[in-house]
């Protein structure tokens, strides 16, 4: 499926209700039962309105147990490479994923958050821009910022910890899985975020976050915080 298709699903028809409702069914029951994900803070995320979720990234299966904390539909950025195959990015894309192009600026991928927001979504972002695993928590990139900055939806940050220890090889393994999202927290709304502005209202999300991995047992953060390169939706 050509890329441009999936920002365009996403942007003017969103997720499919039957597909996603189903599958986060069948999805759920493992998530719950068979990793014993504990699944804390679920009511601090709004069930109307925009908001993006702001969570580290360890593991593949991350967006599904994030997604089961969710009331309603989820639509999250996912890397570029999985849109590849036609039958896989019709099915992610059918359940409300949309592509990035990591490791650079991607402007078409800011623009489909954008919109989603606009029309008061929920949009998954994991700010770090790819997984990020053992240890401490990555380092961010703006663009979650950006688009708190410039939509004034609230962010909702979230820590994941244990799910990188579930794969092994082909086989997922019944590892503990937790989750805990916090207080939403909202940002003034500007029309243009500078990128100083972006990076200072970066630092204050991310602590957030690493406030929600600490408390779940997470190794503290190296001492760089943010990085500086132009800001990307990751």
């Amino acid at each position: 499926m050509d890329q441009a298709v999936s920002h365009r699903r996403a942007r003017t028809r969103g997720a499919n209700p039957v597909l996603y409702w189903v599958v986060r069914a069948l999805v759920e029951l493992p998530i719950r039962f068979y990793f014993r994900t504990a699944r804390l803070g679920r009511e601090h995320i709004p069930a109307h309105g925009p908001a993006i979720i702001a969570a580290n990234h360890r593991s593949f299966i991350d967006p599904w147990v994030i997604g089961t904390m969710a009331r309603r539909p989820v639509y999250y950025v996912a890397k570029s490479e999985l849109f590849a195959n036609p039958v896989i990015a019709r099915l992610i894309t059918a359940l409300g994923a949309f592509p990035v192009r990591r490791g650079e600026g991607d402007g078409e991928a800011i623009q489909t958050a954008r919109q989603l927001l606009e029309s008061g979504q929920l949009v998954l972002i994991f700010p770090e821009g790819t997984r990020t695993r053992p240890g401490p928590l990555g380092v961010p990139r703006r663009g979650v910022a950006r688009l708190a900055l410039e939509t004034g939806a609230p962010v909702i940050p979230l820590a994941i910890i244990g799910t990188d220890a579930v794969r092994r090889g082909l086989i997922l393994r019944p590892r503990r899985i937790r989750a805990r999202a916090g207080l939403p927290l909202r940002l003034p709304r500007v029309p243009e975020a500078s990128p100083a502005l972006a990076a200072a209202a970066l630092e204050h999300i991310w602590r957030r976050v690493e406030l929600q991995w600490e408390w779940l047992g997470g190794q503290p953060r190296r001492q760089q915080a943010t990085d500086p390169r132009p800001a990307r939706v990751g």
